[in-house]
């Protein structure tokens, strides 16, 4: 059974690593990357960290307005499909890969899997929130990593398909873990466990408001606190553009690795971040996190009291960072480190069929 599984970020990549090396137990897999990040930072440095095979193709669509991005890859990752014609086509997460690799296939007749199905902010101004809800609704097989995300579809009148199988990041983070040094990193740094807020921001809904950014970086740089800053080239070009100039407080590095990244969360004394995957990492690691969002598509570890939605403005920020201390436990929200073995397993056992078979 040949399988096309379809990457182009790094939330991807590393999802990928864990599934890619369950599935291949099971069918042959071709794995192709949009290129929709593309410099080597924050692309080719992931494969190499998290042992991926190399990409069978490589896209090269590059960053470009969501419209032009996605029907570029729409079109590359038909051809693509067209001459592997595979069996199913697994996609990742929710962005224009994902939405791109769903809509080829779907328009191909081939059955999709879309691995973090379920997921609903509820805020459809957000692109992502747009990507989600469509894969899901093109989807055949929906591998979801919480019993939220089963419920969210539930409600939607999505019920065929539907599989619980816990969190891939969650499978990542147990196998990489003990790859990261943590010690060397914080050395490296020059930081202390504990001695840190950890920040990141990358989300398009941050970067491509101004006034948002601006309001971020003014509560963050009133802070008696260091923060360590991997900047996402995105967020780099918003400040330059924007004339935002972080506090001293504030340490701005070249985005990190994987590894690095599992290394730094894992001893933060805060998480401050506008990413879906930081906010589950730092629940994972027990590290309070603080949401630069007004809304997320992980409510477990809001309801649960571990993650404060802060928004952007300056006081709410500063509240949150002065005063937010999670409760001690941490229910088992996203599995039990297993979820990619349970994909591979379902595909295995559903062998799923073209329709023209």
């Amino acid at each position: 059974m040949k399988i096309c599984s379809i990457v182009g970020a790094r939330p991807q990549f590393i999802k990928a690593a864990v599934v890619s090396r369950a599935v291949r137990k099971v069918a042959r897999e071709v794995l192709i990357h949009t290129g929709q990040h593309y410099d080597d930072a924050m692309s080719a440095r992931f494969f190499r960290e998290l042992e991926i095979p190399e990409p069978d193709y490589n896209l090269g669509v590059g960053s470009h307005l969501h419209g032009k991005q996605t029907a570029m890859m729409l079109e590359r990752i038909e051809g693509v499909l067209e001459k592997e014609a595979p069996k199913l086509v697994l996609v990742y997460g929710d962005t224009n890969s994902t939405l791109a690799g769903a809509l080829a296939a779907a328009k191909l007749l081939i059955p999709v899997g879309h691995v973090e199905a379920g997921l609903r902010s509820f805020n459809r101004k957000m692109p992502e929130e747009i990507n989600r809800v469509v894969a899901d609704r093109l989807s055949d097989f929906l591998f979801c990593p919480t019993p939220a995300a089963v419920e969210n579809l539930r409600r939607e009148g999505v019920t065929k398909g539907v599989r619980l199988t816990g969190d891939v990041m969650f499978d990542a983070l147990k196998y990489y873990l003990k790859k990261a040094g943590a010690d060397e990193v914080l050395m490296r740094f020059s930081l202390e466990s504990e001695g840190y807020l950890l920040l990141t921001i990358h989300r398009a809904e941050t970067t491509d408001d101004p006034g948002r950014l601006a309001a971020i970086f003014k509560a963050l740089s009133g802070l008696d606190e260091k923060i360590l800053f991997p900047a996402h080239p995105r967020t780099r070009k918003a400040l330059k553009a924007n004339a935002i100039r972080p506090g001293k407080n504030i340490r701005l590095v070249e985005p990190v690795g994987y590894l690095e990244m599992l290394a730094l969360e894992s001893r933060a004394k805060m998480i401050l971040t506008d990413s879906g995957g930081v906010q589950k990492e730092a629940y994972l690691f027990g590290a309070p996190c603080v949401t630069l969002r007004d809304e997320t598509e992980w409510v477990e570890t809001v309801e649960t009291g571990w993650n404060i939605l802060a928004g952007a403005g300056p006081e709410a920020i500063k509240r949150a960072v002065g005063t937010f201390r999670p409760p001690g436990a941490r229910p088992e929200l996203f599995g039990d480190g297993r979820a990619a073995v349970k994909i591979a397993d379902l595909i295995a056992k559903k062998r799923p069929k073209r329709p023209m078979d």
